[in-house]
């Protein structure tokens, strides 16, 4: 079955039409290289290659169709659901860049559409695609969207609170969240009963979306990361070990705590997270403030510089430590040990 309405057309296409270019922008010229922009293009690509699927099919009479453009449009939407939940995550978490394990999960995803594509071509094995793989795929989604809306349980919980207000850029994400359990769902719907639902939904959605960026403060604020505030919710216990590792390492090995200048965002770009992220791992995991896990390894380090070596004057060890001063030194050293740094000397000589 085909339309040729062109008033449907239009409501079905220009969804579609819009959202390569809207997917283009962020995926390669936007100014902020965020890895969320990168993100949130590559779901307007798969979103786009699937409704336009949907509009090819839905306008082309069955006997001038190009069945690769089907299985690209299927294909895509197997992407849309990690691409939706990596958007969300990497704003939620304020990435500043992409984790590894991100990438080799994505591939992944991308190898076994491929293989498929490439074993059972829909050229060739239609009923495999519109009667087994579809179920497949749709679950993927499906499975991608309870974990998305796992990961903003705690923005639903401050939007049912009346003491908490959502910040413009929470409010967003809860939007294109929302936007993609409509699109979802009308596929699902439209699977059963009417194919036309899914592309018109498209179309409505991402002009909801486009309405809410047009007010200047949303375009402002949108695309900007969420205020540390957000932030406060548990890291996984999981990942706070291995952060805690990592961050272990990372000082041990390049002994960032010499620099008296150091700050908590040298740490965390180091480690690829937010700051926000590095200091509720710090104040949360670990029951220190920055200043004081920085102060623990200038400590370690005076200590061991008191041990080994006799040339230098208690100032120069711990200015050599990292301390910005000598009373700082001498606080510090004595708040933690329990000792000044002479009377630690001065019992192991």
């Amino acid at each position: 079955m085909s339309f040729d309405n062109p008033l449907l057309f239009f409501i079905c296409s220009i969804g579609v039409f819009n959202g390569f270019i809207a997917s283009s922008y962020f995926l390669f010229f936007s100014k902020q290289k965020r890895v969320q922009n990168r993100f949130f293009g590559l779901l307007l690509l798969m979103l786009s290659l699937r409704i336009g699927k949907s509009v090819y099919i839905l306008f082309t009479a069955r006997e001038h169709r190009d069945l690769l453009l089907s299985q690209i449009g299927l294909s895509a939407c197997f992407l849309i659901g990690i691409s939706l939940f990596y958007y969300l995550k990497s704003s939620v978490d304020n990435r500043k860049t992409i984790p590894k394990s991100w990438k080799i999960h994505y591939s992944i995803l991308v190898f076994i559409v491929l293989l498929v594509g490439i074993i059972k071509p829909y050229k060739l094995y239609v009923d495999f695609w519109n009667h087994y793989f579809i179920h497949f795929i749709y679950a993927v989604w499906g499975i991608y969207l309870l974990l998305s809306a796992f990961l903003l349980k705690d923005i639903f919980k401050k939007i049912i609170s009346k003491n908490t207000k959502c910040t413009t850029s929470e409010i967003w994400l809860v939007a294109v969240f929302i936007g993609n359990i409509l699109i979802y769902a009308a596929y699902i719907i439209g699977y059963f009963y009417l194919y036309l639902i899914g592309t018109i939904t498209f179309s409505v959605v991402f002009y909801v979306l486009l309405i809410l960026l047009l007010f200047k403060k949303n375009r402002e604020s949108v695309f900007q990361d969420i205020p540390e505030k957000y932030a406060a919710k548990k890291i996984d216990k999981t990942e706070a070990e291995k952060l805690t590792q990592q961050l272990t390492s990372l000082m041990q090995r390049k002994e960032l705590f010499k620099n008296p200048d150091v700050k908590l965002k040298d740490l965390a770009d180091e480690l690829n997270i937010s700051k926000h992220y590095l200091s509720q791992l710090l104040n949360d995991n670990l029951g220190k403030s920055f200043a004081q896990y920085i102060n623990t390894f200038r400590t370690e380090e005076a200590k061991r510089l008191l041990l080994e070596n006799n040339q230098f004057t208690l100032e120069a060890i711990g200015f050599e430590a990292g301390f910005s001063s000598k009373s700082t030194f001498y606080a510090t050293f004595k708040k933690i040990i329990g000792q000044t740094p002479a009377e630690f000397k001065k019992q192991f000589s």
